[in-house]
């Protein structure tokens, strides 16, 4: 696995992930006040399979726990699989129930 640094970037909504300094990939977010909202990630394709979009999903995903105040909505379809492979972090999801992969049930809120 490459080492990767994962930062936010609030400025361009965007959490970056940089392999010795170089832009390596993004996750694009929006922010409304209880949700964050993943819209695209994009790993450079000289990138691609050495972790980078992990290590984007993971770092997200943690900070948004450590945080505690927004709920995940992954339109994303990386971070959604990123999700469903990671139960551990359903809980975060908006409208999943506990066990429910990311986008399960019918999507509203208990």
């Amino acid at each position: 696995m490459t080492d990767v640094q994962v930062v936010d970037n609030p400025a361009e909504h965007r959490f970056e992930a940089r392999v010795a300094g170089a832009l390596a990939g993004v996750a694009e977010y929006q922010l409304t006040d209880q949700l964050i909202v993943f819209t695209h990630t994009e790993v450079d394709p000289a990138h691609e399979g050495t972790g980078v979009g992990s290590a984007l999903a993971r770092h997200a995903l943690d900070q948004v726990r450590e945080r505690g105040d927004r709920q995940v909505m992954p339109l994303c379809p990386f971070i959604k699989g990123w999700i469903a492979k990671h139960p551990d972090y359903v809980p975060l999801v908006y409208g999943a129930a506990h066990g429910e992969g990311p986008g399960g049930g019918d999507g509203a809120a208990s």
